[in-house]
């Protein structure tokens, strides 16, 4: 497998320092490192994204998230090793993703949810990890980013 052109964040100067000044942000918003990496990977499986799903499980394992949980986080729903909290998480993650599945993409029922464990603060980092993430997921996918070569 090979790739068709590096990044393109990589690739345009300039690019990459507003990406990670995003990424600086949405980690002093206040949530987990554990529960930002959970977003992240979750967002990264929906999409297919080898190169993020990778990436995703190694910075989730050093933020201490459990092979356990980074086993089981696709089907999270039905697995024991999530709090509430990040069960909120995952369910915006999923939705926000998956924009085009519902006529109300996020519905209500999914924002509340959040907004019971999450400040607005918290909530602007979830939704800046999963917006970012999505971008990165679009990237990789469309220029077909291998997994592991990012180091």
């Amino acid at each position: 497998m090979q790739s068709r052109m590096k990044n393109p964040a990589m690739v345009l100067s300039g690019a990459m320092q507003p990406i990670q000044e995003i990424f600086k942000a949405v980690h002093s918003g206040g949530v987990s490192e554990e529960t930002l990496e959970l977003v992240h990977l979750r967002v990264s499986q929906i999409n297919g994204c080898s190169a993020c799903v990778d990436a995703g499980a190694k910075t989730a394992r050093k933020a201490g998230v459990t092979d356990e949980r980074l086993a089981t986080v696709a089907a999270w729903r039905e697995a024991p090793y999530f709090t509430e909290e990040e069960r909120a998480a995952l369910a915006l993650a999923e939705a926000a993703t998956r924009l085009a599945d519902r006529a109300d993409a996020v519905g209500d029922d999914v924002w509340d949810t959040a907004a019971t464990y999450f400040d607005e603060k918290q909530l602007a980092a979830i939704v800046l990890m999963i917006g970012v993430t999505n971008m990165f997921n679009r990237l990789n996918a469309t220029t077909r980013q291998i997994a592991g070569a990012w180091g």
